[in-house]
């Protein structure tokens, strides 16, 4: 159980955060045999700010990097990101985090 109440999930050989989202994985799986998402993948990592370092290349603050649950592509091309969220996972952090998907890549990201 993590500080969110949640337990981790096992489907598929596969570990999830929580329950919800690895029903939320079958969906997408369901969807993707069906032919209506398309590109469908797991735990998808984006740089939001790279690393920095000084001027002899000595690391002073490591990347920041925010990790989707899910990416596809939908029946018209658009390309989704996704994360499953209840209430109390909705952090300070995960916001920030979700204002510079949109400022960097210009994605908002799809809370389910």
């Amino acid at each position: 159980m993590n500080k969110y109440h949640a337990r981790k999930w096992e489907l598929g050989g596969m570990t999830f955060d929580s329950q919800k989202e690895a029903r939320r994985w079958q969906e997408l799986r369901y969807l993707l045999r069906a032919g209506v998402i398309s590109c469908l993948e797991r735990q998808t990592p984006f740089e939001l700010i790279p690393a920095q370092k000084d001027e002899s290349g000595k690391l002073l603050e490591r990347a920041v990097t925010y990790r989707a649950d899910f990416t596809y592509r939908d029946e018209y091309g658009n390309y989704i990101v996704e994360d499953v969220k209840s209430e109390a996972t909705r952090t300070r952090e995960y916001i920030i985090k979700r204002k510079l998907m949109l400022r960097v890549y210009g994605i908002r990201i799809r809370e389910v």
